[in-house]
């Protein structure tokens, strides 16, 4: 059986099944509520039921008292719906909605993407989840009170794990230890998440994505929400490299451009080796992107990647006629060491 769940003086509603939480049937539908440890501890995804009933599976949760039971309120990562319901609850819709908190999480997988490139795939303790906007980033914390900071490449609907792709830097004292000596099941720090680099949903415009190397982690979260919200919108991804080893997962962009009429998909290589016998485009990733758009005047541009790209990108973008407030980017600045 399943019930609707109406959201008070907004527009949004959607399914929820019996057996399911207000909070996970929401994220389903690509909607996100507050929330934070998904146990019922925090309170942090108290809201209100103003019309239908509930109950909670396991018994009144801590975070709530009988009086604040009573008086209608609810936790809803534990509600479950015993019919349709009208509920008051503030929605994420910008960074700032979001507390950036600071969790252990452990080393679940590591991948060798290519010679210096890893994804690493993180595991929070098991009553906690990091609600986050796609495309934004995490800072590892270090010895020394020492950060380093690095893009989520997964959305924030598929949170079991948090995906990071690491490139490794020469005397990089993050990524050398993942390279080095990292194992999995080690246990790291974060604070989390940061940044205003994240898709912006009410927005009809088409969307010009472009990563460079390891910018196509955050790309790729970006893509995936859009994809999980049933965005319809043209995306043209571009993701530029020096190689094609360097396209480490050009096979899920590739699949994207085949599967969904309306993504698009140019790999550009900067240098290809000899042996790549790439015919595709060639040289600066910017430069491929302003040919195939001169005008930029009705589109949204996604870009994350080195500061030498990021800069040449935007000055090329603004004079093709490109809305400043409508130019979104991650810089990856790498940390001094």
């Amino acid at each position: 059986m399943s019930y609707q769940v109406q959201i008070a003086d907004t527009d949004h509603q959607f399914e929820v099944e019996a057996d399911e939480s207000i909070i996970d049937a929401a994220m389903r539908a690509g909607l996100m509520l507050p929330y934070s440890c998904r146990s019922g501890t925090c309170g942090t995804c108290m809201g209100q039921v103003m019309e239908g009933q509930i109950h909670y599976p396991d018994g009144l949760p801590p975070a709530i008292d009988p009086d604040q039971d009573g008086e209608g309120k609810a936790l809803f990562c534990q509600a479950r719906a015993d019919s349709d319901l009208v509920i008051q609850v503030g929605e994420v819709r910008e960074a700032g909605d979001i507390q950036p908190q600071r969790l252990p999480a452990r080393v679940e997988r590591i991948e060798e993407c290519a010679p210096d490139v890893r994804r690493l795939f993180l595991k929070l303790p098991r009553d906690k989840r990091l609600p986050f906007l796609a495309g934004q980033y995490i800072d590892f914390l270090l010895r020394g009170g020492q950060r380093r900071s690095f893009s989520l490449a997964n959305a924030p609907h598929d949170d079991e794990w948090l995906e990071l792709h690491i490139r490794h830097l020469p005397g990089g004292v993050f990524s050398g230890h993942v390279f080095n000596d990292m194992k999995e099941g080690a246990l790291l720090r974060f604070e989390g998440p940061l940044g205003n680099f994240f898709l912006r949903e009410d927005s009809d415009r088409p969307m010009i994505l472009i990563g460079g190397g390891t910018g196509f982690g955050p790309i790729k979260g970006i893509v995936e929400h859009a994809l999980h919200l049933g965005v319809t919108r043209p995306m043209h991804v571009y993701w530029g490299a020096r190689a094609k080893v360097d396209l480490y997962l050009d096979e899920l962009p590739e699949r994207w451009a085949s599967e969904h009429a309306n993504i698009h998909y140019t790999p550009v290589l900067s240098e290809p080796a000899a042996d790549d016998q790439w015919s595709g485009a060639t040289g600066f990733v910017h430069e491929k992107v302003l040919a195939d758009h001169p005008d930029l005047s009705g589109h949204d541009v996604y870009m994350s990647g080195p500061p030498p790209m990021i800069n040449a990108a935007r000055e090329g973008f603004i004079a093709a006629g490109l809305p400043a407030d409508h130019l979104y980017y991650d810089s990856f600045e790498a940390a001094p060491e």
